[in-house]
């Protein structure tokens, strides 16, 4: 079930993770692990957080064992407070400790995104309910899928994934077009008519002239949040539009005021710092006692769900 869950990269960058870890192989673990020992270990929430990133973690353990179990114990988005048991693990102890790692890193990493991507949505809402936090391409190479959806675990919303996307014209492009509105009928021109095209501008001027050149969507660089609702109020409703550019958690609320659709924030995944998961061996005596409540995901993961290697 894991590996089909993850696409092909993210099944690269497991088998790359994995590699850098175990190096020539676990040797404290073979030093002093039966190597036909099994048992049972939980992943638990040391801090509150959001929880993301179970699929990714659960196809670590698997891709060391297909015979281990991962039962996924709370759902992708959960709010979790100190103590939370979020995920067992049950097989050879010594592939469930050769991986606790990896997984473990990737657990940590991709709830933290979520949980700071809660904390900018919450503070958004203060001040409008409708407008929407999106993330940027400002993520780690590799981990740009998992990074976007831990940020829909945390509320917010996805920009673009990648530069086929759609046509966002910055201020590097409108140099070489030579302005505004040149660059916007070159986009026109190519793009087809599913393609949306977007311009940033720095100021009301450049808003004039991208509005009187068809601009669909408008992104607003670096300006106050007295600028953007004078740009609000220029714009009337013709387009859509999105703030970007130093927004912090104590300055969002005031640029979701002033009625711009989307305010987007490279800090969800560039500045988002691990949150505390640890993975705790359960005694042996208290494995048969440890009988999961309904797992929401489970399946033996096989070598056929990663495809061919």
């Amino acid at each position: 079930m894991y590996g089909e869950m993850l696409d092909p990269i993210t099944r690269q960058l497991i088998d790359l993770a994995l590699a850098e870890d175990l190096g020539a192989g676990d040797v404290t673990t073979a030093a002093t692990v039966d190597p036909a020992a099994h048992g049972v270990g939980e992943i638990i929430a040391k801090e509150p957080c959001v929880l993301s990133g179970l699929a990714v973690a659960g196809a670590v353990f698997c891709r060391l064992d297909p015979q281990l179990s991962f039962q996924a114990l709370r759902p992708e988005g959960d709010r979790l407070s100190p103590g939370t048991v979020v995920a067992r693990i049950s097989g050879r102890l010594a592939a469930l400790l050769a991986g606790e790692r990896v997984a473990l890193n990737f657990l940590r990493r991709l709830s933290g995104v979520a949980t700071l991507t809660a904390r900018y949505v919450a503070a958004a809402r203060a001040g409008s309910a409708r407008v929407r936090v999106v993330d940027t391409r400002k993520t780690t190479p590799g981990m740009r899928s998992l990074e976007k959806a831990a940020v829909r675990a945390g509320g917010g919303c996805n920009h673009r994934f990648h530069l086929g996307d759609g046509v966002l014209i910055k201020d590097n492009h409108i140099v070489a077009a030579g302005g505004i509105g040149p660059a916007l009928a070159r986009a026109r021109a190519t793009a087809h008519h599913l393609l949306k095209v977007e311009v940033e501008v720095q100021d009301l001027a450049g808003l004039a002239e991208a509005l009187q050149a068809g601009a669909e969507v408008v992104l607003l660089d670096n300006m106050s949040p007295e600028q953007v609702a004078a740009a609000v109020a220029l714009n009337q409703g013709r387009a859509l539009l999105e703030v970007s550019g130093g927004v912090t958690l104590a300055t969002i609320a005031a640029y979701a005021r002033t009625g711009v659709q989307l305010v987007s924030v490279g800090a969800l995944t560039h500045a988002a710092t691990d949150v505390d998961l640890s993975l705790e061996l359960l005694p042996p005596a208290a494995d048969d006692a440890a009988a999961p409540a309904a797992p929401l995901l489970h399946r033996q993961s096989t070598p056929a769900d990663w495809g061919a290697d």
